[in-house]
């Protein structure tokens, strides 16, 4: 039997949704506030040529921890029709640079502008109905007249809505096709897996081809993991100290080094040395403002990696001599649906429902593709999806100084250990269990809706006021 076709495009969130290249240090305030302002000049298409005025606004979590997460240079950029996965990080500084001295920027590329950081108007405390991260654009003409205004809201992951355009995401790509096989939550994948006798990686490559060619999305997929890998290689090669005043020492160039020395032949003995090198890398290059991979989220771009790197240097099927694409593919595509799962039936977003939205879906996402990796049954990946967010709940957005550093970084590292604990508790079950994915990520939705404002990612409480920042 073979499940009816879906009768909408955004009926399952894809890979290349959930993964998409960046810039840190976070999505929700870099990435998606860049894509916000790049699609509303886009929109604006030849009215830019009129504007003699711009009005920039930025409310709730977007104003409060904007400087400290770089939300008022990637408007800048987008501005300027910029997109995150476009840019480098040094085009990033040098153009920053150079706003900053003229104090004029070149909207949407070609008009002359006096526009910079100063101009942007915040309001923290004002939290719009729709979404805590929100910006409001407005252009004029030399008569005042006003060319066009709207309303965005970056709600995680690099997602963004346009107030008007309903529910949907922008994700800045063309829409696809309708899916084959298309579910709403853990137990909807479960059952369509079943039926299809096909395991959850499966399930999701038939997804991602129904418009386009296997190979084509593999080779999208092995991108994103070649990106992964190369944010590692920059996270540890880079010493020094990271930017923004809490003088936080990048650690992963000394550790790595450390590891070359004590551990040359790889032995299973440091698998969670490396993993923890692995987070830490990336999270210091995202910290840094660096090319990185959303994973759901920028703060938890390292987990997913990390828990990667276990599956292909450590897992029995690598150390068998399996191919390494075929299992990147599989993690990728298994934790990609676990994501989906988290973000069609809670949230992403820090800033809507505190770090556990983050963290938690990425180690959440980590476990079940571990499980895959392990040879777990969907059911037995979906146990560990489970397990992962469980031990996750109820965990706050705090960042010291509004960077995503303290607690971020060190995060990430112990996440991606719960993923790895996650797997194997799920593999050594037959995937029965009392409390159900659907049922954590429901409560995760309510532990968010009832969590305080202060833990959010407005770095008003937590951490955040008790660490002295000097």
């Amino acid at each position: 039997m073979t499940a009816p076709a879906a009768t909408r495009t955004t009926e399952v969130v894809g890979v290349f949704d959930l993964f998409k290249i960046g810039i840190g240090p976070s999505s929700s305030h870099t990435v998606g506030p860049m894509h916000a302002a790049a699609d509303y000049v886009a929109r604006l298409g030849s009215a830019a040529a009129d504007v003699a005025r711009l009005d920039v606004e930025l409310y709730g979590s977007l104003a409060a921890t904007g400087r400290g997460h770089g939300t008022f240079t990637a408007v800048l950029l987008g501005l300027e029709g910029r997109r995150p996965d476009a840019i480098s990080s040094a085009e990033v500084e040098r153009r920053t640079a150079e706003i900053a001295q003229s104090g004029r920027i070149r909207l949407a590329g070609v008009v002359e502008l006096p526009y910079g950081v100063d101009d942007l108007v915040l309001s923290p405390r004002t939290v719009l109905p729709r979404h805590s991260n929100a910006v409001r654009f407005a252009a004029f003409d030399a008569d005042g007249g006003v060319l066009d205004e709207a309303t965005y809201y970056s709600i995680g992951g690099g997602f963004i809505v346009r107030d008007g355009d309903g529910d949907g995401d922008v994700r800045g790509r063309v829409e696809s096709a309708p899916v084959p096989h298309p579910y709403a939550n853990a137990d909807d994948l479960l059952r369509r897996c079943a039926i299809e006798g096909l395991s959850i990686a499966e399930l999701a490559m038939r997804n991602e081809t129904a418009a386009t060619g296997e190979d084509e999305v593999r080779a999208g997929i092995l991108r994103i993991r070649d990106a992964m890998l190369e944010c590692v290689a920059t996270g540890i090669r880079r010493d020094g100290v990271l930017p923004g005043g809490l003088s936080v020492r990048r650690r992963a160039p000394e550790w790595h080094a450390r590891l070359l020395r004590e551990d040359p032949d790889r032995s299973p003995e440091f698998a969670q040395e490396w993993v923890n090198l692995v987070a830490l890398a990336v999270n210091e290059e995202n910290a840094a403002g660096g090319r990185v991979v959303t994973a759901p989220t920028n703060g938890a771009a390292g987990i997913v990696p990390a828990v990667l790197h276990y599956a292909t240097m450590y897992s029995p099927r690598a150390r068998a001599g399996a191919d390494l694409d075929d299992l990147a593919v599989e993690f990728l595509l298994t934790a990609a649906a676990i994501g989906g799962i988290v973000k069609r039936g809670a949230s992403i977003s820090g800033a809507e429902v505190g770090c556990q939205g983050e963290v938690g879906s990425a180690s959440s996402m980590a476990a079940g593709a571990l499980a895959a990796i392990l040879g777990g049954t969907p059911e037995q990946v979906e146990n560990a999806a489970e397990i992962a967010m469980e031990h996750n709940l109820g965990l706050t957005c705090d960042p010291v100084g509004g960077l995503v550093q303290i607690p971020c970084i060190e995060r990430n590292a112990i996440a991606a250990g719960k993923a790895i604990n996650a797997a194997k508790m799920a593999m050594w079950g037959d995937g029965t269990h009392r409390v159900s994915f659907d049922q954590v990520i429901e409560t995760m939705r309510q532990t968010g809706r009832d969590m305080s404002d202060k833990y959010k990612e407005t770095a008003t409480g937590g951490l955040a006021v008790n660490v002295v920042e000097c």
